[in-house]
């Protein structure tokens, strides 16, 4: 990888790890599904003046639409909105690698390897520590069981996007930029629905007269930067490097993340929560990395 590109890989992984701490600020000044449905109105409607449409059948731009867009930033930003912090989000809604191969078990026939069921394993233990434990800081209410399940769901409909993706795909030539913009009108019909119906007609109307100047700045970076820019680099990337080489800078987010919500929010873990995090990355290393190590470890066993 070049200079050049690893720089873009870089900034794409910043952002995205940012991008929960964005989330945080932006849910200060407005209910979660108004925000989302703003998020997801600013990406569709400069974006499809320049993508072009994807040939596809309604309802695979309706499952991605429901599950990566919709289901997923709408129990991300409930979590989020209802006290789960922002650093710790990133680093739980990780699972979404374990759920995505799970899925691909079940609907796609796909093998299991031993560093898959082991990284699940670890990870799992990580997150009861993180479950079981208390958050200090003045800035965040702390984990609880609803803020870790919904936070969880966020992280399965992620999956399921993720396995929509990969059929959508495998039987099509399709743009990830192009699926990703022409899906959008499903999570901002179904936003904008469940704001009305949930957050009240009265609170909407209200936030959008009244929004604060941190709620604008806050949806132009989740939409232009994290969305647009990210997506867009993102895909670019993937096309010319091998997988490998790429998909595991992901790793970075939940770092960036949880640095940058310690720096701009004061949130910090507790000595416990430092151990659940800790355990979560290395089973998160064990699932990516654990094919790799495999053929090094039987070489090492085989010289006499």
């Amino acid at each position: 990888m070049s200079v050049k590109d690893m720089l873009l890989a870089l900034f794409v992984v910043v952002a995205w790890g940012l991008n929960f701490v964005v989330i945080k600020v932006g849910l200060y000044g407005m209910p979660p599904f108004l925000l989302a449905g703003l998020r997801f109105a600013l990406v569709l409607f400069p974006a499809m003046l320049f993508v072009k449409p994807p040939k596809l059948p309604f309802r695979w731009l309706l499952a991605y639409g429901l599950s990566i867009s919709f289901g997923q930033f709408a129990f991300l930003f409930t979590a989020i909105k209802l006290g789960m912090p922002a650093g710790l989000a990133s680093l739980v809604l990780q699972a979404q690698a374990f759920f995505t191969l799970l899925l691909g078990a079940l609907f796609l026939a796909e093998k299991l390897k031993w560093h898959h069921i082991a990284g699940m394993m670890i990870a799992f233990c990580g997150m009861f520590i993180l479950a079981s434990a208390g958050m200090e800081g003045q800035t965040t209410a702390g984990i609880t069981l609803t803020t870790m399940m919904l936070t969880l769901a966020a992280a399965l409909s992620w999956g399921l996007g993720n396995i929509s993706n990969k059929v959508i795909m495998r039987d099509n030539q399709v743009s990830i930029m192009s699926l990703v913009v022409w899906s959008t009108p499903v999570p901002v019909v179904l936003f904008f629905i469940c704001s009305w119906l949930f957050e009240g007609q009265t609170q909407l109307i209200d936030n959008l007269v009244h929004i604060q100047g941190s709620t604008i700045l806050a949806l132009i970076y989740l939409a232009l930067v994290a969305s647009i820019m990210g997506y867009g680099i993102w895909g670019s990337l993937l096309s010319r490097y091998e997988t490998w080489r790429v998909a595991p800078l992901t790793l970075l987010v939940p770092v960036i993340g949880i640095l940058s919500a310690a720096w701009l929010l004061g949130e910090r873990l507790s000595p416990q929560q430092m151990i659940g995090a800790l355990v979560v990355i290395v089973g998160l290393l064990v699932n990516v990395f654990g094919g790799v190590w495999q053929p090094i470890l039987s070489k090492i066993r085989s010289k006499p």
